[in-house]
């Protein structure tokens, strides 16, 4: 995979909040050496907007980010992926496409801050939560040696970034 980053599909069900964070993340904390793309099971058609203000107020840029389906990655002729991360639970437990090269895969899970009630503030603290909790996630993968692990230690490793 040298002539080429990595890339990185970030599932979730309605692809508008978590996995929209988490794909702007990488493809800003990835340098090059990460491309990320995300989608859903049962995508919403729009990116929340709780999830594009918390973006722009970390200043990474929005453009382009959509939600999507899972169908395009998973079709003939597709963006061949290296690595899948289900974001939300819901997600982890559907079955999936078939992935093209059969991704090394993992669970990311946390909350919905989609799903946060309450005052406008209270629902930005929960996308400011998912934020980091995401952003620690993506942090420990761009530092992974991926080059120098064997296939039992980075799937290991992986899982063990989602458990923290």
């Amino acid at each position: 995979m040298a002539d080429r980053p990595y890339h990185v599909l970030f599932l979730c069900t309605g692809n508008s909040a978590r996995s929209i964070l988490s794909e702007a993340l990488l493809n800003s904390r990835g340098a090059g050496r990460f491309r990320a793309f995300s989608a859903g099971s049962h995508p919403t058609g729009r990116v929340n907007p709780f999830a594009l203000d918390k973006l722009r107020r970390e200043g990474l840029p929005t453009a382009g980010l959509r939600s999507k389906s899972w169908d395009e990655f998973a079709a003939p002729g597709a963006t061949p992926i290296d690595f899948i991360f289900t974001v939300c639970d819901n997600a982890a437990g559907e079955s999936c496409p078939i992935w093209p090269g059969r991704p090394m895969t993992a669970h990311w899970g946390i909350p919905d801050p989609a799903g946060a009630q309450g005052t406008d503030d209270d629902r930005r603290r929960a996308f400011d939560e998912a934020f980091r909790l995401l952003e620690r996630r993506i942090d420990r993968l761009v530092g992974l040696p991926i080059d120098r692990l064997d296939d039992a230690a980075l799937a290991r490793e992986l899982v063990a970034i989602g458990q923290a």
